[in-house]
């Protein structure tokens, strides 16, 4: 399985816009079956904040369905499994309140995003229950994936555990590569 960026369709009039963000059926019909158990929200004041790069592993492993609420961030995900010919390689898109879209983070990817606008708040879905002892991350500049974050030179607004998160090389992620590469982020309309 490999990441999609999904646009839902949106029905506007006058009033303003309504849109089914989430939909099992049609989602799993798209290629994105996962059991999500869990919603997480973050607010991020800051134009900036810098949340990642995180993974689950194990059982406890998620996939993610990623929008943002307000305002607008860039969002990515990092092949870590092992054995996959694009392994540290990312894809990556701006989502953004006003238009809408959705990024599907596998397991197997590391996730990460950095806010573009102060006041942003994102909202994402996890198949798996927060589990602190299944958590890794990778650094966030590791200049072995070069992630090109749009931070303008400014230096981002990092946790202290994001500051510290190891690099690439030294990551224990457990994923198994499952023959398909990483390759131009799929963009699905539902």
């Amino acid at each position: 399985m490999l990441p999609k960026l999904i646009r839902v369709r949106r029905f506007g009039d006058e009033r303003g816009w309504f849109a089914e963000s989430y939909n099992r059926a049609r989602f799993a019909g798209a290629g994105v079956g996962d059991d999500f158990v869990q919603d997480n929200h973050s607010f991020s004041a800051q134009r900036g904040t810098l949340r990642g790069l995180h993974f689950q592993t194990g059982a406890d492993a998620q996939a993610k369905l990623v929008r943002c609420t307000a305002g607008a961030i860039w969002d990515v995900a990092v092949d870590v499994r092992a054995g996959s010919p694009t392994f540290g390689r990312w894809v990556g898109a701006e989502l953004s309140a006003k238009g809408g879209e959705q990024l599907y983070v596998p397991i197997g990817f590391a996730h990460g995003f950095v806010t573009l606008t102060e006041n942003a708040q994102v909202q994402y879905k996890a198949s798996a229950l927060y589990a602190p002892q299944a958590e890794g991350a990778v650094r966030w500049d590791d200049p072995a994936v070069a992630v090109a974050w749009p931070l303008d030179g400014a230096e981002p607004v990092l946790s202290d555990k994001d500051a510290a998160a190891g690099l690439l090389a030294e990551v224990a992620a457990d994923f198994a590569y499952d023959g398909d590469p990483l390759g131009v982020l799929e963009e699905l309309s539902l």
